[in-house]
């Protein structure tokens, strides 16, 4: 717990528009850094008078158009099956990237177009990973680059507008701080655990299979 907190000390002491940018471009790639726990604070420091809000907004946005550009870009040059022959390899079964998730992201592709990549940026568990299947199917570039940043524009406001909410009840957020600890703490256990589960269970079906 105590090294929890030290790495929010550390991003509430470290935070600038820079920072914003490269957490939410790592976001918008395969790797799992949830831009929960990116935009809120800097919104927060923003209501504290510390940052500009439009500015946290555009970094954290124009963050998430370079990872998803990112990905794109992997997607068209490699290839669905060079891109499905990845997702199943150890590495990415480690950054919690697998086939399902990408079929996941593909079919949710699929079933609503070009607007997927703006929709797609508010659905947890397709955000980060919607570029690739557009990169797939060789969206247009522009049209691609658009749709991205309407939606994780979007989605950077009402993280913005929690930010905002937070510093506005600092008070009842302090009092029940120790609550609110270990309250975080236990759903990361729970959630840890069945992601173990899940795992364990998916290797028990491929070998009954």
């Amino acid at each position: 717990m105590e090294f929890i907190q030290q790495v929010i000390d550390w991003y509430m002491q470290n935070t600038s528009y820079l920072t914003v940018f490269l957490l939410m471009m790592i976001e918008s790639t395969v790797l799992p850094m949830p831009s929960e726990l990116v935009i809120p604070p800097a919104a927060y420091l923003a209501a504290k008078g510390d940052l500009n809000i439009f500015l946290v907004v555009f970094s954290g946005t124009a963050g998430a158009l370079v990872g998803s550009l990112i990905n794109y870009v992997i997607a068209y040059t490699l290839g669905r099956k060079i891109i499905y022959a990845l997702a199943d390899t150890k590495w990415a079964h480690l950054i919690f990237i697998t086939r399902e998730k990408v079929e996941k992201a593909e079919n949710f592709f699929i079933k609503n177009g070009k607007s997927s990549t703006l929709i797609g940026r508010l659905v947890p568990g397709v955000r980060h990973l919607i570029s690739i299947p557009a990169g797939l199917a060789k969206m247009p570039l522009k049209a691609f680059m658009l749709w991205t940043f309407v939606g994780a524009g979007i989605w950077n406001i009402i993280l913005s507008l929690l930010g905002y909410f937070f510093y506005s009840q600092q008070d009842l957020l302090k009092k029940y701080y120790e609550e609110l600890k270990w309250a975080v703490l236990l759903l990361g256990v729970v959630f840890t655990i069945y992601l173990i589960v899940k795992a364990v269970r998916k290797k028990q079906a491929k070998r009954e299979a």
